[in-house]
């Protein structure tokens, strides 16, 4: 994956809308309206309720200790926080993400209001181990979430995960993975396994986990994350030049990246998306698709037969 993919194909999807339009993408006028409400979903598992969208960390906070590189970023997670955000998603795969969460949170005091997710990401129970109480002393408290990341050692690793659950450390437990080809192994999992959540991939292009692996996992009680909502950022790419049907403001959608956004949570059995950014606007974007309505199953249709037809 090129390192900068998403963040590059977003900017240049902006550049090449209209003054007008990107006038009034930055601006917070569509971003918050006094009738509009939260979107939240419950978490099966609990009962406990999310927002719908939250923040990733692949790439985008795995930055330096410079005031270059931590403001951009601290900046995020402040507008994610304001606009009513709690969800915040990592990894040890992803560099330093873990560790700049943790002291950014600290900085803008509002780690209480996070609800933080991470994985393990290794082999072996010891290794497992060890890095589980990294991320913790990274994070500077317990996550609510640790997943096995792409299935890796999986059985070994949800051991532990159950017992620390068990000794009522962690909340909640699961697995991820972010290709179609994992989905079969996912859905035996969620069939054999006591889990709490799975994270796996879904966009308005891509629907594979809607078919078997999404309702199986809303049959089993298990709560479902989204990665790659923007397929790396390329639908932007993709719809690049097309303009918004005009009926997209009758579900109160004025990006592009809420149009994708909202496809994906108006499935009900979607918990949470988790797209990542290193831009405010993008991040205002992201959280306007956390606003109501959504769109009811002929919207939903109507909006992946709008994309498919337009899409290059």
């Amino acid at each position: 994956m090129n390192r900068n993919g998403n963040i590059i194909s977003r900017l240049s999807f902006l550049k090449t809308s209209s003054a007008a339009s990107l006038s009034m993408m930055l601006s917070n006028s569509f971003f918050s309206t006094p009738q509009s409400k939260m979107i939240i979903r419950r978490i099966p598992s609990s009962g406990e309720m999310i927002p719908a969208i939250g923040l990733g960390s692949w790439i985008t906070f795995d930055v330096g200790e410079s005031e270059d590189e931590r403001t951009p970023m601290r900046n995020v997670l402040k507008a994610f926080v304001d606009a009513g955000g709690k969800v915040v998603d990592s990894s040890p795969m992803y560099g330093r993400s873990e560790k700049v969460i943790g002291s950014l949170a600290a900085e803008l005091n509002v780690a209480d209001k996070l609800w933080l997710a991470t994985k393990v990401w290794t082999s072996g129970a010891k290794a497992g181990k060890t890095q589980i109480d990294n991320s913790k002393d990274l994070f500077k408290k317990w996550p609510a979430l640790i997943q096995v990341h792409n299935l890796q050692d999986v059985k070994t690793h949800l051991q532990t995960l159950r017992s620390l659950k068990e000794e009522g450390k962690l909340k909640y437990i699961g697995i991820t993975h972010y290709q179609d080809s994992q989905h079969d192994e996912l859905a035996a999992l969620v069939k054999s396994e006591k889990l709490d959540f799975i994270q796996v991939n879904l966009s308005i292009r891509n629907t594979s986990a809607e078919n078997h692996l999404i309702p199986l996992a809303a049959d089993k009680g298990v709560g479902v994350i989204i990665n790659r909502p923007f397929e790396s950022g390329a639908l932007f790419q993709a719809i690049n030049n097309v303009s918004l049907p005009a009926w997209a403001k009758d579900l109160n959608i004025s990006t592009w990246a809420a149009f994708f956004l909202k496809y994906i949570i108006s499935n009900a059995n979607v918990t949470c998306a988790i797209p990542a950014t290193s831009q405010v606007n993008h991040l205002r974007q992201n959280m306007a698709a956390c606003l109501e309505p959504l769109p009811d199953i002929a919207a939903r249709k109507k909006m992946a037969t709008y994309f498919a037809e337009n899409a290059h």
